[in-house]
């Protein structure tokens, strides 16, 4: 679009909001033409130019050349952003992409998909009600401003289950209803979620912590359980380290969820063989929720997974056919136990497999 006049450019303004400001001497050379092929390659915001330094002047106010130009103006604070490099389409697109949304976005249902697309790997999420995210856009935009270009901010409407669940879900927090602020790091694939005080220096230390690479990754984990006289030790997120990798014993996992339909069956069978086993001192039977509990070191993509951790090889667990019958699953485990001596005698689980289907 082009504006030659002062009114058309006033009338332009009662329009859009965001716009990227394309300012030449003439409308030729190579600078206009990578301007025009950017403006025909992005087709989220709306492109102006105009030869006339008064014109662009109130496109832009800040503007200070009176040859060429090109900068985004957007709804909020920080208005104006001159792009300062070679006028080259690849370098204005990037500059666009790093430019293009508010200090502070609000996530909806229509920009979901660019927000989530960003080329900023590092993205700070806010969830709060609909008010309270009135009242901390201020102070969010404040810190944002520190980390211009370098991390994103998303608030999120909690009471927005279509928005809000689907990352809530991430930290086990689907169901709050109180103000959460997490962070996500796309290259690395990595989550973090602020536990301390939602105050805005704690924001803006985990905000700073973040873009160095010093926090924490956050890993779900249910509450640690008591296993006391438990045939089936139950594994939780933070005690997988304790029970799994660091145990000096041979350890058989199976790794569930609530929504399977056939982890139920292969939890009667590892609760049968935990009582089989009983009284062994270097087997561990255990048993981890996956929907509720994460460890970097435990990615499985079907339900359920039998792993086996041999004690002297934590590194490399063996995967165990879930569809094994309890036969073949003890007859496994009984070749990989280091004392063999003390696994069950052939005869004793001869005379298990004889009782009833049910019951194994």
């Amino acid at each position: 679009m082009r504006t030659n006049t002062v009114n058309e450019a006033e009338e332009f303004l009662k329009k859009y909001q965001t716009f990227v400001l394309g300012m030449f001497k003439k409308f030729e050379g190579s600078d206009y033409e990578e301007f025009v092929k950017t403006a025909a390659a992005d087709n989220e915001i709306q492109f102006v130019e105009t030869s006339n330094f008064e014109v662009a002047k109130v496109l832009y106010p800040d503007i200070k050349s009176t040859d060429h130009f090109l900068g985004i103006v957007k709804s909020e604070p920080d208005r104006y952003t001159g792009y300062e490099e070679t006028f080259i389409m690849d370098k204005i697109l990037q500059f666009l992409n790093y430019n293009k949304f508010p200090l502070v976005t609000k996530l909806t249902d229509i920009n979901s998909a660019s927000v989530h697309s960003s080329p900023i790997k590092l993205q700070v999420y806010v969830f709060a009600k609909a008010d309270d995210l009135k009242s901390l856009l201020e102070p969010l935009e404040d810190i944002a401003r520190n980390f211009k270009g370098k991390i994103m901010f998303t608030a999120v409407d909690i009471a927005d289950e279509d928005l809000a669940k689907p990352f809530l879900t991430l930290f086990g927090l689907e169901e709050s209803k109180n103000t959460v602020v997490t962070a996500f790091d796309n290259k690395a694939i990595s989550k973090f979620l602020l536990e301390s005080d939602l105050t805005p220096s704690n924001i803006e230390e985990f905000c700073s912590r973040l873009l160095h690479g010093t926090l924490t990754p956050y890993l779900k984990s249910q509450p640690i359980p008591d296993n006391t006289n438990a045939n089936v030790q139950i594994v939780v997120g933070k005690t997988f380290d304790d029970l799994v990798l660091n145990s000096h014993k041979d350890v058989l996992l199976e790794v569930y969820t609530p929504w399977c339909v056939t982890c139920e069956t292969t939890s009667k069978q590892i609760e049968k063989l935990a009582k089989h086993f009983k009284g062994l001192d270097n087997l561990v039977i255990a048993k981890i929720d996956a929907s509720a509990n994460e460890h970097p070191k435990l990615q499985v993509e079907e339900y359920p997974t039998l792993l086996f951790y041999p004690a002297g090889d934590k590194a490399n667990p063996i995967k165990v056919s879930a569809r094994s019958s309890s036969k073949n699953i003890a007859a496994f485990i009984k070749e990989q136990l280091k004392e063999k001596d003390q696994s069950p005698k052939d005869e004793q689980w001869k005379e298990k497999d004889q009782a009833p289907k049910d019951e194994l």
